[in-house]
This record gives C-alpha cells, sequence and structure tokens, in this order.
C-alpha cells in the first residue's frame, strides 16, 4: 500500500488530470465543424476553378521559360493582377476582391499544382502584407497602399537577416527617429518577392535598448534612396522566384510609413506568419497533388512483365499511402484556414498545418520520383521540379523543429 500522503498526492493529480481531460473533450466538442472541411461556398468554388483554369492555360507554358530565366513572366502578373488575385481579401473599396481567408488557401494551392513559384508570390502578398496593412494600417495607409497592392505592385516582407533566422526576433536593422522621418540602416536577407517588388514591409529596432520590443514595422517603397536589392540567389528550387539580400543605407521614410504600434513589430511578425504559415501549408499539398497528378496516370500506361506498374500491389498500398497522407495534410490546412475566419486562435492548429504538410509533401514527391523510375530523374518530365521545389517547405516560415517547438509549447499551455 502506498502512505497515505502519497495516495492524496496521487489522488490530486488523478483529479486534475481527469478535469483537464473533460475540459479538453468539452473544448472540442465546441470547436468540431458540422460542416465537411472540402466543402466550399460558391464564391469559393467559383475561386478555385477560375483559379486552376488560369494556372492550367496561362502559368503552365511558361513554367520552363521562367525556370530558365530565374523570375516569373511580367505577364503572369498582369494576369495575377487582373483577375484579383493580389488582392484577394482586401475590400472593393480599395479596389481588391473581398474575398475571404479559404478563397487565398484554395488559390495558393491550385497555382502550386502547376508552379511554386508563382504561388508563393501570391501567398506572401496576400497572406502576410495585405493581411497585415488591413488589420493595423491606419485608414490613410489603406488608402495609399491597398489600391495599388491590388492593382499593380508586388511587395516583399522583410524580417530574416544573417544572424536572425529561426531566432527572429535578434535581428540588428535599426531604425532611428530624426525630426518627422526615420532612418533605416541594415540588412535584410532571403527576401522573396525582392527582385520585382515595389512596396517593402521592413522590420527593423526602433529602440535598441529594450530588445525585440523595440522591433517596429514600416512601409518602404522600392523608389527609396538608399534601398538597394542585391543579386538574386542560385537557389535548387522555386527558381522563377527572386530570393535576395535588401540593403538599407540611411534610408529616410516619413513617421506616418511606420505601420500599426511603435515596438509591436515582434507581435506583428509572431501573429501574423501564422496566417503565412497556411499559406506555406497550402504551397505543400498543390506541389504534391501536382506531382501526383503526373505521376499515377503514368503508372496506369507504363508496363512492365506484360501488365500496368500500378497493377502491382507494393505499387499500390505506396500510392494509396501517398494519397491518404495528403489528404490528412490538406484537412489540416482547410481546418487551420476556417479558424482563422473564426477569429479564433491559430498558433498550434497553423504549426500543425506547415509541418505536416511540407513533410508530407516532401515524402510524396520523392516517392513519386520513385515510382517513374529513370525517367523520373531527368528533366523531361516535371517530377524533379515539384521535388526540387518542396524542400524549401520545411524551411521558410519556421523550420519543422521551430513548428514541432510551437506545438510543444502549446500542448503544454493546455495541460498545465
Amino acid at each position: 500500500m502506498y502512505p497515505s500522503t502519497l495516495r492524496s498526492a496521487l489522488y490530486r493529480t488523478q483529479q486534475k488530470l481527469t478535469t483537464t481531460c473533460q475540459l479538453h473533450l468539452y473544448e472540442s466538442r465546441l470547436q468540431h465543424c458540422t460542416s465537411p472541411l472540402t466543402q466550399f461556398t460558391d464564391d469559393e468554388l467559383m475561386t478555385k476553378e477560375m483559379v486552376a483554369k488560369l494556372a492550367k492555360q496561362e502559368i503552365a507554358p511558361l513554367v520552363r521559360k521562367m525556370e530558365r530565366e530565374g523570375k516569373i513572366d511580367d505577364s503572369v502578373f498582369q494576369k495575377l493582377f487582373k483577375n484579383g488575385l493580389m488582392g484577394i481579401q482586401i475590400p472593393t473599396e480599395y479596389g481588391g476582391t473581398g474575398s475571404n481567408f479559404m478563397s487565398t488557401i484554395v488559390t495558393i494551392e491550385e497555382i502550386s499544382k502547376v508552379d511554386a513559384a508563382v504561388s508563393g508570390c501570391v501567398d506572401i502578398h496576400n497572406t502576410l502584407v495585405n493581411s497585415l496593412i488591413l488589420k493595423v494600417g491606419s485608414e490613410e495607409q489603406k488608402q495609399r497602399y491597398l489600391p495599388r497592392l491590388a492593382r499593380d505592385s508586388v511587395s516583399s516582407f522583410c524580417l530574416s537577416e544573417s544572424g536572425s533566422g529561426s531566432d527572429a526576433f535578434s535581428l540588428k536593422t535599426e531604425a532611428k527617429k530624426d525630426g518627422d522621418e526615420y532612418v533605416i540602416n541594415g540588412t535584410k536577407m532571403w527576401i522573396s518577392n525582392s527582385d520585382v517588388a515595389q512596396i517593402f514591409m521592413v522590420f527593423a529596432n526602433a529602440d535598441p535598448t529594450a530588445g525585440y520590443r523595440g522591433i517596429t514595422t514600416f512601409l518602404v517603397d522600392r523608389d527609396t534612396p538608399g534601398l538597394k536589392v542585391g543579386k538574386c540567389e542560385d537557389k535548387m528550387g522555386l527558381k522563377a522566384s527572386g530570393t535576395a539580400m535588401v540593403h538599407f543605407d540611411n534610408v529616410r521614410i516619413p513617421k506616418d510609413n511606420l505601420l500599426g504600434k511603435f515596438g509591436h513589430g515582434y507581435k506583428y511578425a509572431a501573429g501574423f506568419l501564422n496566417e503565412g504559415r497556411i499559406g506555406i501549408g497550402a504551397q505543400m499539398i498543390g506541389i504534391a497533388q501536382g506531382c501526383l497528378d503526373a505521376t499515377i496516370p503514368y503508372t496506369l500506361e507504363r508496363k512492365q512483365f506484360g501488365q500496368e506498374i500500378f497493377s502491382f500491389q507494393s505499387l499500390q498500398h505506396q500510392i494509396a499511402q501517398a494519397v491518404t497522407e495528403l489528404e490528412c495534410a490538406r484537412l489540416l490546412v482547410y481546418n487551420a484556414a476556417r479558424l482563422v475566419e473564426t477569429k479564433k486562435d491559430i498558433m498550434k492548429e497553423a504549426a500543425m498545418a506547415k509541418f505536416f504538410a511540407s513533410e508530407t509533401a516532401c515524402r510524396i514527391t520523392a516517392k513519386c520520383i520513385d515510382f517513374m523510375g529513370g525517367v523520373g530523374f531527368t528533366t523531361d518530365f516535371p517530377q524533379e521540379k515539384y521535388y526540387r521545389d518542396v524542400k524549401i517547405g520545411t524551411i521558410y516560415e519556421g523550420t519543422s523543429n521551430m513548428q514541432l517547438s510551437t506545438i510543444a509549447k502549446c500542448i503544454r499551455k493546455e495541460y498545465s
């Protein structure tokens, strides 16, 4: 028998665990969605079909050309803007489409089935820059920037630096107040869209003595003196998406270009990257689906030992597992997207969606090359491009290990 004091301690622990489990069960029932996650509204379905058609007819013929040239074709940007895909959630009064977050997610997914480089640009522009201006920008800033972002100006999100990757808040770029202006000095690394961006959202420390609480967000136009974009990186994948250093050498901007509240940049980066991570999840499931769509028909046509290779049970099981895992990833992404629309805390769900979708997509694209055999290793077939493009998903906007740490942090909080 246990001593009475130990029995009492065990009893209290058991009671606490029972109560905690009951609360979690009750909460999960409250959050239960009665409609299927894959069921779209009429507007969402129309967006999905329109984007799928645009991607196949207008983007697909240019994919190899853009890959060789290392840049997204101007005609693609024109079509994205013309069809409202660069201002999906921007209200119509500012020139946007006025749609919801789920429409953004299905747009990213459908474009990713054809070219992840283009979808990456659409993702950053919509889920990070547009979204942050909409939520924390002043009315004057909305009037000044949102019509441009919806109509013809690509944007860039400038957070990462050489010494601040996963540790995003150790950035060294500073913004010093000088009268009615701020003067920005520093260098940003791995900045997507920087080759074509006209508007840069920049995170700089305006009060280094306050540590990360001094990080503030600014809007900087490309033609501002002192702003210089470096040479684009020669990357393994997403070659058409420009990624470069952005240098700020005594870049002077009016104080009115401070976005949101002074010192709240760290909050904005942490919060809005959650939405960005759901966008990356959508990109990953799109890549994986596009790769499967290009691979499964081949297994139904390719014959070995007198029969199509799809007929072999070992291959059937691998394909079935890949499709099942992809559907699981899709449901995680869609669920996180729906939670965004209900204004719920999505830190854990966003991390889960990005982690599982990116890791799953890496496995599926690798398997597709195996299914294709030798031809899958050549550039004559698209599988190798999907394979190269997908790897960044486990790295940018938070590595897989950082997502696991975030998930674990949420779990600890739930059970404490």
